[in-house]
């Protein structure tokens, strides 16, 4: 028990923070609506943690391919009580203002559910690590297109700039390496199997994300292409007895 006291203060502690950081940004944009402030909060935890993750993961070690459910470092543990913080806050928001669906909530419950367990067991941080460094790496990304929405620069060339740096992270990062880091959770003897299973759950919510993004691709594919077409069509002057026709 009193092993697992020094990650529960961290965890509260870091609660304590992102909850702070959330007031501060209410009360400097009070102006604005309260999911301003939250996704601000998201977008820098999501740009703090891909910092931190990455490094763990692929620079501080061990590398999360090859040794899957090793014992926790003091750094694993660290960066996972701070992101740990960070998925109760957003959970609660969530729930408190009904502003995201099952999907979401399923992956925030997942993210809870895991990182806790991995904190108990004291192993398997190095995956989770780098699972958490995959979900993400796409968040800024997000954040970014929510922002130019509500600013009205989404329908511009940054806008389109951002959704395919976002779809090309998502489908590589998550879904590609996603799939290549499961592969080594589910083929390597170290990690327990309730390990795997949360592994094998949060690659499926990917997948889920993965069906929405891409009927989101399509969807703005097509209407690009018409909108190409039409202009094209406008850009034709066709020739009616000789004469060129006015477009109006």
């Amino acid at each position: 028990m009193g092993e697992m006291a020094a990650p529960l203060l961290l965890v509260f502690c870091s609660l304590i923070c992102w909850v702070s950081i959330y007031i501060f940004l209410r009360q400097l944009n009070c102006q604005r609506c309260c999911e301003w402030s939250c996704r601000l909060v998201t977008l820098v935890h999501g740009v703090l943690i891909v910092c931190l993750s990455g490094y763990v993961g692929f620079i501080d070690g061990p590398w999360p391919f090859t040794h899957p459910g090793s014992p926790n470092t003091q750094l694993q543990t660290h960066v996972l009580c701070l992101s740990l913080g960070y998925f109760i806050f957003d959970m609660c928001w969530c729930i408190y203002f009904k502003t995201e669906g099952l999907v979401m909530l399923s992956h925030h419950s997942l993210s809870i559910l895991g990182i806790g367990m991995v904190l108990d067991l004291e192993q398997s941080a190095t995956e989770v690590n780098a699972v958490i460094f995959g979900s993400e790496v796409t968040n800024p990304f997000l954040q970014a297109r929510w922002f130019l929405r509500q600013t009205g620069r989404y329908h511009t060339l940054l806008g389109d700039i951002v959704d395919i740096l976002f779809i090309v992270l998502f489908c590589s990062v998550r879904i590609g390496v996603g799939a290549r880091l499961l592969y080594c959770e589910l083929s390597s003897p170290v990690p327990l199997p309730i390990v795997k299973l949360g592994g094998v759950a949060m690659y499926m919510v990917s997948w889920v994300f993965m069906v929405s993004i891409a009927r989101f691709a399509w969807r703005k594919s097509i209407h690009k292409y018409k909108t190409w077409r039409e202009r094209s069509q406008l850009g034709v002057h066709p020739q009616i007895n000789g004469h060129t026709k006015k477009v109006c």
